[in-house]
């Protein structure tokens, strides 16, 4: 796995050339993981959402100790359920291996913090999807385009300042 993340940071930094004078190589490097992983989002969203879901309530129907439960999901919230733990371990591989390279603290610690600020995000992409979709009536894919689009700027500064973040150490 290593040698696949030395490959994409080299492509990443090939492409970074031209902007060195105005982006720092943390933030390109971010963008360019961040982007492929929103990418990948958005395809497999679509692809799920319109060609395995089909636009259908999903009705999940199961037993527990002799009491039966069942539930009806909307179409777009079941897509993003599907969606949602594929791109949550491409994203935290790319961050954790391409972008903060740096961080000094243990690989779960990292994980635990990461997953704390996708749940924020899963939140927002949730209530906005709910929002648009069923209050707004506007087409699942492009509002999940939207909202999503909107949770990159908390990815970053959770990521870079607390999922990531290198240890400090107090001077003796």
């Amino acid at each position: 796995m290593n040698r696949l993340a030395q490959i994409i940071t080299k492509i990443i930094d090939f492409f970074y050339i031209p902007f060195k004078r105005f982006v720092p190589e943390q933030m390109f490097r971010y963008a360019a993981c961040g982007g492929g992983n929103l990418v990948l989002d958005w395809v497999l969203y679509f692809l799920i959402y319109n060609f395995v879901i089909g636009h259908e309530l999903v009705n999940l129907q199961f037993t527990i100790y002799n009491l039966q439960f069942a539930q009806a999901i909307t179409p777009h919230i079941a897509t993003l359920c599907i969606v949602f733990p594929i791109t949550l371990l491409t994203g935290f591989w790319l961050q954790k291996y391409v972008t903060f390279t740096g961080s000094t603290l243990h690989g779960a610690r990292q994980l635990v913090r990461y997953i704390s600020i996708v749940a924020i995000n899963l939140a927002i992409n949730y209530f906005g999807l709910k929002l648009c979709v069923e209050g707004w009536g506007w087409y699942p894919t492009p509002s999940k385009m939207v909202i999503t689009t909107m949770t990159v700027v908390i990815s970053y500064f959770g990521n870079k300042y607390y999922s990531f973040r290198v240890k400090s150490f107090k001077k003796k």
